[in-house]
């Protein structure tokens, strides 16, 4: 199960509370205060980690403590710290405050820590208020409360290039080609219900990742089909790859699916929609009449978009998009 949106809750620990004592030992003529601070609280630490790549673990764990601090002792003794609760995200995870709102951080590397609440200071000791007027003070402190938030997390997929188009377009089909991913595969329209993340090696041991974003249709970006939940997830990359299908299968016109997918990227981020962009023509091996192919290559030309046709099945164009993908992203 994909899950990219969560509701958690952090509670970082309490410091130990100050201690009230007082000296009393053997040939010692004067005794003091000598209570010990308490220890502090425990944080807790957000951890992004690379082997993660959904909120899932959230959904059953959503509340997450750290350890109160110790209280304090006699001789002056200072409590134990409280430990660290660490949390691991998956990279691209974006930490927003619940209530407010405001972005709190964003995870973009492998190791990236973010201490999200921080543990209460120990109460002081009775040995702190000591004075010479006051020599024998039962003062003394409580700790101090943790920080407790309620966050959102958001999961923005870190793909270097996206893949779009309309249901059935063979996106799941390429990144199954191109890469090690094995995502659904069937002649069904939204086989793909979640986005897929495969990783693409090069012959000089580089790398890259492509994600597969489930089809997007006409109203997308107001809601229909499954397209507006994940087209955040294209967002942070840097090159698209438009697949459209050109078979006489669909019974649409490959220039009214192109303008369709496009106006959808346009509604949701006219940003997106200005990324840099490849121009596919998928399914060429059971494409019967020249005039979809040709019409999809004259697009190309007037929008300036490298341009290439392929069958994922049989592989034909595969590696020439490949090299493209490469030039562009690692070039």
């Amino acid at each position: 199960m994909f899950i990219d949106e969560v509701r958690i809750q952090v509670k970082a620990g309490d410091g130990g509370n100050g201690c009230l004592a007082f000296r009393r030992e053997k040939f010692v003529a004067k005794g003091g205060p000598s209570g010990g601070d308490g220890g502090r609280g425990g944080d807790v630490v957000l951890v992004a980690n690379q082997h993660y790549n959904t909120l899932l673990h959230f959904r059953f764990n959503p509340e997450h403590k750290g350890e109160r601090g110790r209280h304090g002792e006699g001789s002056n003794r200072t409590g134990r710290d409280g430990k660290h609760t660490e949390v691991p995200v998956p990279v691209g995870t974006i930490v927003y405050d619940y209530h407010t709102g405001e972005k709190i951080h964003d995870f973009t590397a492998h190791g990236d820590r973010f201490v999200v609440a921080e543990g209460g200071r120990g109460g002081r000791g009775n040995q702190h208020f000591a004075k010479p007027w006051h020599q024998a003070p039962t003062e003394h402190e409580p700790g101090f409360p943790g920080d407790e938030h309620t966050l959102r997390l958001e999961l923005k997929l870190l793909a270097d290039v996206g893949l779009v188009g309309f249901p059935n377009a063979g996106k799941s089909t390429l990144i199954s080609r191109i890469s090690a991913a094995r995502p659904k595969i069937a002649d069904y329209p939204f086989t793909t219900l979640e986005p897929n993340l495969g990783v693409v090696s090069t012959e000089d041991d580089k790398s890259f990742a492509v994600a597969d974003i489930p089809g997007l249709i006409e109203g997308a970006s107001e809601g229909a089909g499954l397209g507006i939940r994940f087209l955040k997830h294209i967002e942070r990359t840097r090159l698209l790859v438009h697949l459209v299908d050109v078979s006489e299968v669909t019974g649409r016109k490959p220039l009214d699916d192109f303008k369709i997918v496009m106006s959808e990227l346009e509604s949701f981020s006219p940003e997106l929609a200005a990324k840099p962009m490849i121009l596919v023509a998928s399914k060429i091996d059971v494409a019967q009449d020249a005039k979809r192919i040709s019409s999809l290559k004259q697009l190309a030309k007037r929008r300036k978009l490298e341009f290439f046709e392929i069958s994922a099945v049989t592989g034909q164009g595969i590696a020439e998009l490949k090299r493209a993908m490469v030039a562009r992203v690692l070039g």
